[in-house]
This record gives C-alpha cells, structure tokens and sequence, in this order.
C-alpha cells in the first residue's frame, strides 16, 4: 500500500468510527447492532477467498476491526 492509501484508509476508519458513535448517541443504533455491523466486516474479510497477499490482506483487516471490537472504539459503554 502507499502511503496516500494508507492516509485514506486511516481517514476513512475515522469518519466510521465517528458515524457509529453519532448513530450510537442519536439513539439510532442500539450497541449490539453497533457490534453486529463490526463482527460482520470481520467476518467478511475471515471469509475472503483470493490470492496468498490478498487473504493476508483480509485476514490483517478482519484482526483490526477485533482489535476496535475489543477495545470499544466505536461504541461508548456505559
């Protein structure tokens, strides 16, 4: 990835991280759907078929959005 990417990819992991707290804060999305829409993106990517780079790739991805599960930094718990 270049850096330009990765600038886009951080860029693009904050706006959804800032959009889940703002649904989670509007009373629009309760938490477990919150965490359903995340362990599914994860799941997608566990799942992802393609080359060896490819599903390294997701399999990188799917372990980052765990991490973000895990560490509640995109639902704020009460």
């Amino acid at each position: 990835m270049t850096r330009e990417t990765d600038h886009a990819g951080l860029a693009a992991l904050s706006i959804c991280e800032a959009l889940l707290l703002a649904l989670n804060d509007q009373g629009l999305l309760p938490e477990h759907e919150i965490l359903g829409v995340l362990r599914d993106a994860a799941a997608s990517h566990k799942n992802a078929v393609g080359t060896n780079a490819e599903t390294e790739t997701h399999r990188a991805v799917a372990e980052l959005i765990d991490r973000i599960i895990a560490g509640g930094n995109s639902v704020r718990r009460r």
